[in-house]
């Protein structure tokens, strides 16, 4: 963990915004985060713990090293995924950790943690205790360690002392992150319209990606990052770092998404953040990004894709891209034959 913070609990901060948030529909199709029992608990997470008296929030950085060259029929991993382990696991181990320290400290209390897994506004919780403040792009941003940030919450039924609010610039006059999202979905400062987020397009939503906005995702097909990668205040960060991030794990390989069995998918994908994205989203996202390509060596994967899939969604989007790019020549290696269990 790169950073901690400590702040008495009380009522969510900044929680009108999330409310207005959700009135404009901009949570998509993420109904869960609407259930009137998580808005609640994300209005006050004393709805969580009655018991609390301390919202403890920690930081760690993530992938902050150089993008490797991308070959031919690869598409990007958004640098959140791009680690070996889980981060939803390892940050909640040492988060835990922290705890059991203070209950050998202080005794025994009651207390619960999140990373990513409870209706907790962690950004929210992480700008109040002074980690940070909230960009325009909505992301936590530290101002010496920048926006690549992964968040884990505890709420404590222990008084600790709340960490001396540190003097935070902003974002000023910079509009980088909105001038460069690929679809517009920035549509204030702070406010982040899900519906035409790539992120939330490749990641959460599970039906067809609108045709007006599939071109937007060139070779993306995990995830988002470039409202991040404009930013000047991850730009020292990352020169910072001297090492390229493993290729493995920073793209991966188009037309194997395709013709991946379910059960494949699963053991390979099963430790990672990719796991999200399901079986048919990440087919249907390599679809799309291979129409984008315009690589002649695409067509036959989807054309094999098209009309051989299991699924519907991932036939239709491979129809699209085969109308996107004129193949022209071109071969490759023999394509495989799907799994019966997919």
């Amino acid at each position: 963990m790169d950073c901690i913070g400590a702040v008495p609990v009380g009522p969510t901060p900044t929680w009108e915004h999330y409310y207005a948030w959700l009135a404009q529909g901009y949570a998509g199709d993420m109904a869960y985060l609407a259930r009137p029992d998580a808005v609640a608990q994300r209005a006050d997470p004393r709805h969580l713990l009655p018991e609390a008296r301390t919202v403890l929030v920690v930081a760690a950085v993530y992938g902050r090293a150089a993008l490797p060259a991308l070959p031919p029929l690869h598409g990007w991993v958004a640098r959140y995924a791009w680690g070996a382990e889980d981060y939803h696991q390892w940050l909640l181990q040492r988060l835990r950790a922290l705890i059991q320290r203070l209950e050998e400290a202080c005794g025994a209390f009651p207390w619960r943690a999140y990373v990513d897994t409870g209706p907790i506004l962690e950004r929210a919780w992480a700008w109040a205790a002074g980690l940070g403040w909230i960009g325009k792009n909505a992301s936590l941003i530290h101002p010496q360690l920048g926006s690549y940030l992964f968040l884990g919450v505890a709420l404590l039924g222990l008084d600790l002392p709340p960490t001396p609010p540190p003097p935070l610039p902003t974002c000023g006059d910079c509009r980088r992150c909105i001038d460069a999202c690929p679809t517009q979905a920035i549509v204030a400062p702070g406010v982040v319209d899900a519906r035409r987020c790539l992120a939330y397009l490749t990641i959460e939503h599970r039906g067809t990606i609108p045709e007006a906005l599939r071109p937007a995702l060139g070779a993306r097909v995990f995830g988002c990052d470039v409202c991040q990668e404009v930013c000047p205040w991850n730009h020292h960060a990352l020169r910072a770092t001297p090492v390229t991030a493993p290729a493995e794990r920073a793209q991966l390989y188009l037309p194997d998404l395709l013709m991946l069995p379910e059960e494949a998918f699963r053991a390979r994908f099963r430790r990672s953040p990719v796991w999200r994205a399901t079986h048919v989203g990440l087919a249907r996202n390599a679809t799309v990004v291979l129409g984008n390509s315009g690589d002649p060596a695409a067509r036959p994967y989807l054309a094999q894709a098209a009309q051989q899939h299991p699924s519907a969604l991932v036939r239709e989007h491979a129809t699209w891209a085969l109308g996107q790019s004129v193949f022209v020549g071109g071969s490759c290696p023999p394509t495989k034959q799907f799994s019966d269990d997919t």
